[in-house]
């Protein structure tokens, strides 16, 4: 079963950041970053229980190249990704972030 994919609007800037800081370190990296989260989507769209859930109702789905994850719910037939967050940060500042991100 494919699961509908539904994204947050906190993940367009989520992107961004991400982006902005690869291709500031060497050019054509923050496209690879892109591709990357892209590509996951279409895993996580594919088989979502995967990936494990690591916070109330939120699952991971962490990337090969580079230290990010991906945060998502599902609900029924759709998949609603929450947030896309370094790995480096504090384990409470991203929950937190997750559960004051309305759906």
């Amino acid at each position: 079963m494919t699961y509908t994919l539904r994204f947050l609007p906190q993940i367009e800037e989520d992107l961004a950041v991400g982006y902005t800081w690869y291709e500031a370190r060497s050019a054509g990296l923050g496209e690879e970053f892109l591709r990357t989260i892209y590509s996951s989507f279409g895993e996580i769209s594919h088989n979502p229980m995967l990936w494990p859930k690591v916070h109330e109702q939120f699952r991971r789905r962490l990337l090969r190249r580079f230290p990010y994850a991906v945060y998502f719910t599902i609900n029924d037939s759709q998949i609603v990704v929450f947030g896309i967050f370094h790995c480096a940060r504090d384990p409470h500042a991203i929950q937190t972030g997750l559960t004051e991100r309305n759906e």
